[in-house]
Order: structure tokens, then sequence, then C-alpha cells
């Protein structure tokens, strides 16, 4: 005989997609409760922490047609036309805040799942080193210093990336108020072996750095009020994918570098803004 059973309660939503945050140096997912801020509450945007360390986007005003579409989504907004900006803060400190865009809504074809705009792949965000977060033991250090050729002023929200001499990305790094950026490169060699008996062995890999500052987007912080400790009303939390590709961007030039693992080095770069 089979039992019969009675639904008493369904709760039945779609997500509109989700939030993965990573660390920048090791690409590895961050375990731990972040911040969201800003647009979220100002366009009632709800977000929930799955046990998986993603974070979920559940509501939002402007598609709430589709949290209860499940059969087929509305057709309207046309797929990725919409724009939810947030801020990401770490608590802890370890991760400097950003900013972040969600491209909604996101395509829900089962059969799309390779494309990362996918309903069902979340957006991977990744978060910054503070200047005074922990580093693996054999991670090149770079403590880079940026601020504006003209009067010293300290740069806030410039992005600082380093690529080897086949412009592949290495590392990437944020300038907080103060014009500090920790950069950590992971993964440098200690010791490169070389492939023919009697080449020389190597314990160094060249590398080139470049500083990105958007002046719309990041702070221009007095030299003085930066050795009073008097940092901006308003703290700058950029977005540094929006930074890399911005035609705006003022660059600095190019600094030439050798890298190796547990060595640190301080580099203090000029900026000159329009």
């Amino acid at each position: 005989m089979t039992p019969a059973f009675r639904e008493l309660e369904r709760v039945e939503q779609r997500s509109l997609g989700a939030l993965e945050f990573v660390d920048a140096t090791t690409g590895a997912r961050i375990r731990r409760a972040l911040r969201l801020s800003g647009a979220v509450a100002d366009e009632a945007a709800r977000f929930v922490r799955n046990p998986s360390d993603l974070y979920v986007l559940r509501e939002w005003a402007p598609l709430s047609a589709h949290a209860a579409a499940f059969l087929q989504p509305p057709a309207n907004p046309p797929l990725g036309s919409l724009a939810l900006t947030l801020t990401v803060i770490d608590p802890a400190g370890e991760f400097l805040p950003r900013a972040v865009t969600m491209r909604l809504p996101r395509n829900p074809d089962p059969a799309g799942q390779a494309d990362p705009a996918s309903l069902f792949n979340p957006q991977r965000v990744e978060l910054m080193r503070a200047a005074a977060a922990p580093l693996g033991a054999n991670w090149s250090r770079l403590d880079v210093r940026i601020a504006a050729l003209a009067d010293d002023a300290a740069l806030g929200g410039a992005l600082v990336e380093v690529r080897d001499l086949a412009d592949r990305l290495l590392a990437r790094g944020l300038s907080d108020w103060r014009g500090e950026a920790l950069v950590p490169v992971a993964g440098i060699a200690v010791t490169t072996w070389s492939q023919n008996e009697g080449d020389p062995v190597s314990t160094e890999t060249a590398a080139r750095l470049r500083v990105l500052f958007v002046p719309a987007l990041g702070s221009v912080t007095p030299r003085a009020a930066v050795l009073d400790g008097r940092a901006p009303a308003t703290l700058v939390s950029p977005d540094p994918d929006l930074i890399a590709t911005h035609v705006d961007a003022v660059a600095s030039a190019t600094v030439d570098l050798l890298l190796a693992a547990r060595r640190r080095q301080s580099l203090a770069i000029t900026v000159a803004l329009p």
C-alpha cells in the first residue's frame, strides 16, 4: 500500500545570480563573511550567503517578475541589460573594499552553462590584499607607494599590474587612500632549473610593473593629510576590472623588476595627472 502524503507548504524561489569572492593572489574562495553595501540597500537587492560561501542574489526590485518565473523567465528586460553595482567590504580588513557590477538578467538556458554569464555560474570577483595582510612564506612581495608627480599627493584606488615579459598577468593590487598598495606575487619558483648542462641556474623572474589610475574613480589626498593620518571623508572602493579598461585611465611609466621567492621590494611610483 502506498502511503498518502499531503503537501502542507511549498516555498519556491528563483535565484537571480551569485557572486564568488576569491583571493586575487591565490584564487581560493574566501570562506568567511563579507559585507555587501551600496546599491544593495538603495535598490532592494537581497543576497544570501549559502553553505558554499557563494552570495546568492534572491531578490532585486527591477527583476521582481523573475523571482517566481520557473518554466519560462520573462523576455524583458534583455539578458545583461541591467547593472547592479555594489561594494564588498571585508570586516576583518585583510582585503581592500572594491566595487563590483553584476550584469542582469543572467542567461537561464541550461545548454549555455559554459557561458561565464550563465545563471548557473557564479560571477567570480577578485579581492586585493590590504597593506597589512599576511603573506605566504615563498611569495614575492611588492610594496608600492603611488603619488602624483606634481605635488606628491597620495593616489588612492590605483590599480597595480605585474606581468611577465610575455605579457601574462602575474598579480594585481589596489592602493588604499594613503597611496600604498601591497602586491603579492605567488608561484615564483625558488630555483629555475636549467634544461641544458652548463646553463646558469636562475633564482629570479623578470617582470614589468604598471600603475593605472582613473581620477574620477580614485582619490587624491595631500601628503600632509596622509602624514597626519587624516583620511578623506569618503573612502574610494573602485572596481579594478573597470580601471583596467577605462578610457580615462592614466598610466605610469613601466617599471622593470626582478622577482624572487621571499624577496621584498619597495617602489615609489609617480603618475602625471591631467
